[in-house]
Formats: C-alpha cells, structure tokens, sequence
C-alpha cells in the first residue's frame, strides 16, 4: 500500500490550458485492478468506487474490502458518502496517509442513497455540505490533500451557484458538476449549466456526463471551458479512450486479462469488465456466447481463439521484442565463438584480423561495451529470477488450487520466466567465455611467434655450425686422406688462408687495444692534472684559513 509523502498535491496538475482526463468513482468497477489498467491508457486521476463513511469507521472488514491501493495508485480520490461531518472527517483521517484526496458524494441519485441522506439529497443542504468540507480541512493534517465534491445541478441553477460558492468559501479543492439533475438520467447533458458554474467560482470545475471518446474531450472544454473531464460509461466499454481509440484495443483487453489475474480480481468483476469491452467490437450472437462463460479459463480460450494469442498483444511483445534480443544476442554469442573455434583458422591469423584499423578503433570502447553488457544481462537475468520466484510461490500456487481455472495461465507465467532466465543466464556465461577466449587467442598467437623467433635462430645457429662442421672436416681430411706433395700443397694453403684469416682477427683486436690503450693513457693523464689541481686548490685553501685565523687572532 503506497503512503502519500504530502509534499505534492493534485492541484498542482491544474495548469492553465490543460485538461485533467479523469476515472470516474464507479460502484463495484473502479477498483484497484481498473484503475491500474486505466492509468496505463493515459488517464491523469482515479476515484475509488462511493464508500459509505459510517460502514468504513464501523467495520475493519468494510476498511479491508472496500479501499485497496498500492505504490503505482497515484494520484487517488477516495470519494465518501457521508451525512455527518465527523464521520466524513474521521473517514479522510484514516485513508489520508495512503492517497491524495477525499470526495464527498452530492450527486448518486440512487433511491437507496438519498433515503438514506447521502448523495444527490446533499445538494439541497448547502449549509451541511459546508460544514463537512470544512471538517475534513480542519482535521487532515495535511496542506495538500484535497477535499473535493461531486453534485448534480438543480432545476432552479441559482441554488447550484449558490451551493458551489459556499463550498468554495469552505475550501473546497475543486468541483465535480454532472450535468444532469437527480431526476434526469439519459437526457441531453446541460453544458451552458456547468459552464454558469466555471464562470461562477474561481476554483477548478470537472464536467461529467456523456464523455464516450476523446475528441468529446475536447468539445466538452470548449463548450464549458472547464479543467478537467470526467467519464464513467465510456471508461467501462473503452479503458483505452484518453488514448485516442474509438473502441477498445486488442492489447487493453490483454492487458486487463494480466491484471485482473495478477492482482486476484473475482471472476464475477473480471468477465463483467470484458463484457463491457467487447460490448462494440462483437456481434449479439458473440456476446450471447461470452456472456454464458463461467470460468477464467474459458474467457482466456475465448479470447486467444476469437481475437488472437496472447503472445500477439502489445505489452507481450513488448516482454517478447526485450526476450528476442536476448536471443538473438545470445544466438550471436554462439555463432562467434564456433567461428574463433573453426580448426583451420591458426591464432596467429586471427591475431592479424585483429590488428586491423577497425579493430584497434573498436578496442577504445571494448572495456567500457563489455561492463555495459554484463551489468545488462545481470539486470535481466534477477529480473527472469524474481519473476520465476513470483510465478512459482506457494501463495499462486495455493489460489491455483481455490481457483483451478488460474493454473493454465500461471503455468505459462512460469514457463516464460523459465525460459528468460535460461536465455539471459547463458548470454551471461558465454559473453565472459568470448571474452576469455579472445584473449586466449591473443595469447597463444604471441606464444607462436615468440617460439617461431626462437625456432628461425635455432635454425641459424645450426646452419652456422654445420658449415664449420663441414670446414673442418674437409681440412681434416685434406691433411689425413691427401698423398703425395699435392696434398701437402692443398693442406698447406688452407692452412695459410686459416692463419691469415686469424692474423687478421689478431691485428683486429691489437688495433682495438692500442685505441683502448691510448684512450687509458689520455684518461690516466686527465686524472693526474685532475689531482695537480685539486693539491693546488687545496692548498690555497689552507693558506687562507691560516690567513682567517690570524686575522681572528689580532681581533682578540
């Protein structure tokens, strides 16, 4: 359940040329699971269904049952029937920590109601109406919570007036004016009244009453010129309307099926609201049919086999594009490293296909695109977890047992949520892989071309001395093989060649030596001037510390 921070107030929403699109309190339809779908379609504020104050302060099972909200039910009314200002009062002070406003119910013209001193009766008592807003302004201790009314007009507009600028003088938020009295019921809705009562008060006015597509929208502001537009019936056979649609969308209708199921909605209310939806789009004889279904299941089999799947539903592609790009990345991941792996493509070469230009360009942002990535398919891989442990608790498993026509559905939850965590858990795993083998490619290329150096030196030095090898052997067996004074001569001349040969290398390295020889004796001479002239200055240093001391000597 959310709380409200009371730091911000609805009425900042009331800008100047802006039309608020507002739910209307419906009984028995603007539940939490309505208001949810709604506000997915663009509609700015939700009222809860009429609560009856006394029951509410009476009862905790009425408390539990007839207000539910949570964190995403922003902005909400509570709208209240009341006859008594402390009820009213009390009633505001125990929801005003979990919503944005209360409404006093001046206009349900139920027999019921106004036997019982509620709704449309109020708005012939002006005096009551006052002192109850005012009561709920002098006890909610909150400067933004609103306190607002809903009334129908009289015959007499003059005692409207009358009525609404009393309210305003109590400090009323704003006013809600369905355009009909409380005998009328689907007469024409009478615009020049609600817009006598704008012009009459300087707060803002709602128009309510045959608003049935957005572009009635607009005309009803035009007309009336007021803040903001309140529909009821059109909300109930078109969620979708603020949105622009003229009838309801095949992905609203999907996505009151996932809410409804989500949030535990009663069948009852769950297939009314279908009822009310498909009520423009289907034939009678479709209707006919619908209308006998008895269970969730077989509405969904309805469904899926009269207007498409549920996977073709926008917030399921929507779940299904996210989940296929997963995939595909995944498929992607699986595609390089079999191509890294291919047998004939040596390391050394792919170590060549990554020194190209591109390359070097893309390793700029490498780190940075591999930390994204990761932190990425994290995400949506606790994302696949939370949903596996949401589908797949013993609190869903327990209502698909009360409700056994919830376990198809929640089965293919849990199917779905399987296989993203599947999907996101293996992109994760191999990304790390493709990495690691990158870099192991890169490594082994090194290693090949360090051992290839080594083996082209090896190869040289082998050569080098083989082909000493092979001179000395046929010296060798020149000197012990040959006869006679031709061997002799042929011996003689190699050897010849060899000694020149090491005279050559001996006056070398004698060439070498006088240079180091005479460099040593130019550095031997350097150094012994060097040591003259450091005796030299050392002595003259002396001398003038002998001279200083004397000098030390006469002062005394």
């Amino acid at each position: 359940m959310k709380t409200s921070n009371g730091n911000t107030s609805i009425m900042d929403m009331f800008e100047k040329g802006k039309v608020l699109k507002i739910c209307a309190p419906m009984v028995r339809y603007s539940k939490l699971a309505f208001r949810s779908l709604v506000r997915k379609y663009n509609c700015d504020i939700c009222f809860t269904p009429m609560i009856v104050a006394a029951d509410f302060m009476r009862s905790i099972k009425a408390r539990d049952s007839e207000f539910t909200t949570n964190e995403s039910d922003w902005p909400l009314i509570v709208q209240f029937a009341a006859h008594d200002a402390q009820t009213l009062a009390d009633a505001a002070c125990v929801v005003a920590p979990f919503s944005d406003g209360v409404d006093l119910n001046c206009g349900c013209p139920q027999r019921w109601a106004m036997s019982a001193g509620y709704g449309a009766c109020l708005i012939n008592k002006p005096e009551l109406v006052k002192d109850m807003v005012r009561h709920v302004r002098n006890q909610v201790d909150n400067p933004n919570y609103t306190a607002s009314i809903k009334i129908r007009i009289h015959k007499d507009l003059r005692r409207t007036v009358d009525l609404c600028q009393k309210a305003e003088s109590a400090g009323v938020s704003w006013i809600t004016v369905h355009g009909r009295t409380a005998e009328e019921r689907h007469q024409p809705v009478h615009y020049d009244a609600i817009k006598t009562i704008k012009d009459s008060v300087s707060i803002p006015v709602i128009a309510n009453g045959d608003i049935k597509y957005l572009r009635d929208v607009e005309s009803t502001h035009q007309l009336t010129g007021v803040d903001g537009v309140m529909a009821a019936r059109g909300l109930l056979a078109n969620p979708a309307m603020f949105t622009g649609y003229e009838d309801t969308p095949l992905e609203c209708i999907w996505d009151w099926v996932d809410i409804a199921i989500e949030q535990g909605t009663p069948f009852t209310c769950f297939h009314h609201h279908l009822i009310y939806m498909l009520e423009r789009v289907s034939s009678q004889p479709e209707r006919k049919v619908f209308n006998s279904l008895s269970s969730t299941s077989a509405v969904i089999d309805y469904l899926q086999n009269t207007y498409g799947p549920l996977t073709l539903t926008l917030p399921s592609l929507k779940m299904t594009l996210q989940w296929t790009a997963v995939a595909i990345f995944l498929y992607v991941e699986i595609g390089v490293l079999v191509i890294l792996c291919i047998p004939f493509i040596s390391a050394r070469r792919w170590q060549s296909i990554f020194q190209l230009r591109i390359w070097s360009w893309m390793a700029r942002f490498w780190n940075k695109v591999f930390l994204t990535m990761i932190i990425v398919l994290i995400v949506l891989f606790l994302d696949a977890v939370r949903e596996v442990r949401k589908y797949s608790s013993r609190e869903l498993g327990t209502d698909a047992k009360v409700q056994p026509n919830m376990y198809d559905h929640l089965h293919m939850k849990l199917f779905r949520a399987q296989r993203n965590l599947y999907i996101s858990g293996f992109a994760v795993f191999l990304w790390l892989v493709m990495k690691r083998v990158v870099t192991l490619i890169n490594q082994l290329a090194a290693v090949s071309g360090t051992t290839a150096a080594l083996q082209a030196q090896a190869d040289n030095a082998n050569k080098a001395a083989k082909k000493y090898m092979e001179d000395n052997e046929l010296l060798k067996q020149t000197l012990m093989e040959g006869k006679g004074d031709k061997a002799t001569a042929e011996g003689m001349e190699l050897l010849r060649k060899e000694v020149e040969k090491l005279k050559d290398e001996l006056k070398t390295s004698g060439d070498a030596l006088k240079n180091s020889q005479s460099e040593a004796d130019v550095m031997r001479k350097q150094m012994d001037g060097l040591a003259r002239e450091y005796d030299r200055l050392l002595k003259e240093h002396q001398e003038l510390q002998n001279l200083q001391d004397s000098g030390n000597k006469k002062e005394d």
